[in-house]
């Protein structure tokens, strides 16, 4: 359970950032309240999850999918570039994410 809970909220931490990226300092009300709620459950799961999984592998894991999700989201919906180098910089972060979870 803790994996999961993990997992959405590495999740959550790539709704956040994109959320924050379109609040225009905190101007637009939607975003921002995007932004605040997905924050809170974001760190309301990170923290569940630490009660079980060791604290490095767990934040890692977290950073590593909120990261890449991030980026993911900029290259497919906002425009950012999806270069050959970009592509395969987040499929090494995937892959590191994935070896802390393997063998934690």
């Amino acid at each position: 359970m803790s994996w999961l809970v993990l997992v959405l909220s590495g999740v959550l931490e790539s709704v956040w950032a994109v959320a924050l990226s379109k609040a225009a300092g905190f101007t637009r009300p939607l975003p921002s309240a995007v932004f605040l709620v997905a924050l809170v459950m974001s760190m309301v799961g990170l923290g569940y999850a630490l009660r079980t999984i060791p604290v490095g592998t767990g934040y890692a894991v977290w950073v590593g999918i909120g990261a890449a999700g991030t980026a993911i989201v900029g290259m497919l919906f906002l425009g950012e570039s999806a270069s050959l180098p970009r592509v395969l910089s987040l499929l090494l972060v995937v892959a590191g994410v994935v070896g802390l979870k393997l063998y934690h």
